[in-house]
């Protein structure tokens, strides 16, 4: 029973409550605000999963060139940048929510991956990034033989 246990750390949960609130404030109408975020670098929300076989990285980009995305990996850290288009110039917004300009997104990848075989496949504003997993780490089935 005693396994069920755990201490609690009450500066994980402040440092999520200042998350939020930065993610509060960032996401303000206030028009000021807005002009500042031009040349701030926002994060760029992502999906992941993890198949016996790869990793799967899903990034919503509409808008975006492939040719302006920049993905790396290095070690086990995986980085994808790029450059949403900004608004249309000389109007008067009544509502001005998506986001622009440029954008980053840093992974630790805890799982050893063949970096030499990733695949980015990019349809209809969907990036969609394909990394193998290491030799090493991939399951092997062992079949039982009798004697």
């Amino acid at each position: 029973m005693a396994d069920f246990i755990t201490r609690w750390d009450p500066f994980r949960e402040a440092v999520t409550l200042r998350e939020a609130m930065d993610r509060l404030f960032e996401e303000s109408f206030i028009p000021a605000r807005r002009r500042e975020a031009r040349d701030q670098v926002f994060r760029l929300p992502l999906d992941a999963y993890v198949t016996p076989e790869e990793i799967v990285i899903l990034a919503n980009m509409p808008g975006v060139k492939p040719e302006s995305v920049e993905i790396t990996i290095e070690g086990d850290t995986l980085t994808i940048k790029g450059e949403r288009p900004g608004p249309v110039e000389n109007v008067d917004y009544v509502l001005q929510e998506r986001t622009y300009g440029k954008f980053q997104r840093t992974l630790n990848i805890n799982i050893p991956v063949d970096a030499n075989k990733a695949e980015a496949r990019f349809e209809n504003g969907l990036l969609t990034l394909v990394i193998p997993k290491a030799e090493a780490v991939k399951p092997k089935t062992i079949t039982v033989v009798t004697k």
